[in-house]
């Protein structure tokens, strides 16, 4: 019996993302400077510095002093932080053009995540003193990176919501669709999950145990709501994982 073949592609961090107009491109995509003019897009973009940062490397730990603002170029990063349990808790995975990490100016002194790179990866980052730069010339971005963190303190609290009060296949549904909704490709059949992708960080994100997350996977494979493979999901019939989450709990 042959194995069905993966439809996950290898990527391949190319210099060529990191170049002025595609940096360009995503640091004005930013949701605190999409409303400034292609002058101010390609001032700000001389204040942030690419790194290329290999597979599994970390780009900073939790705790480390939060000097920098990230912006994901190519390739994928995962943001996890340890819970009182002593258990790792993947808490996202980004792509690109995502933001992540922060500085003093925004949320404190230090970051409150540990922040990893899934894949190889193109990183853009600036500097605090820089960013208070940005600010005094447009006090404008201000609000709008406030609103920002606002949002982004929303999603946080409905995850730990989601921890504490769903049930473990309510979890590992709601995860799935929040990857796919990010990370997803529509396929003929459904929509793929496109990235190296284990039992181990599908168990993180919903403080479970990967035979759990086997379980429950096996589950829904056999419903016909998903496909699975070594480090993919494809999954092909939302609406029924969306039943699954709007269900009354406890």
């Amino acid at each position: 019996m042959t194995r069905p073949k993966s439809p996950v592609r290898l990527e391949w961090v190319d210099p060529a993302v990191c170049s002025t107009d595609y940096r360009l491109k995503i640091i004005g995509r930013l949701p605190f400077f999409k409303h400034l003019p292609p002058a101010a897009i390609s001032k700000i973009n001389n204040l942030f510095h690419d790194v290329d940062v290999p597979a599994d490397e970390r780009i900073y730990h939790e705790g480390d002093e939060a000097a920098y603002l990230h912006l994901v170029a190519m390739g994928k990063v995962k943001l996890v932080r340890n819970a009182e349990s002593g258990r790792e808790v993947l808490l996202d995975i980004l792509h690109g053009g995502d933001y992540f990490g922060s500085f003093s100016t925004l949320s404190g002194r230090a970051h409150t995540e540990t922040a990893i790179a899934q894949t190889d990866s193109c990183i853009l980052r600036i500097s605090s003193r820089d960013f208070d730069g940005i600010l005094a010339d447009h006090p404008d971005v201000t609000r709008k990176v406030l609103d920002a963190v606002s949002r982004r303190l929303t999603e946080s609290q409905e995850i730990v919501k989601q921890l504490s009060a769903y049930t473990v296949e309510q979890r590992i549904a709601s995860a799935l669709m929040r990857l796919a909704s990010k990370l997803g490709e529509s396929r003929g059949e459904g929509v793929l999950i496109q990235l190296p992708f284990s039992r181990q960080d599908l168990a993180a994100m919903t403080g479970s145990t990967t035979e759990t997350v086997s379980r429950v996977m096996s589950r829904f494979a056999d419903e016909g709501w998903v496909k699975t493979g070594r480090k993919w999901v494809t999954i092909l019939d939302m609406k029924k994982l969306e039943e699954l989450i709007s269900k009354p709990y406890r």
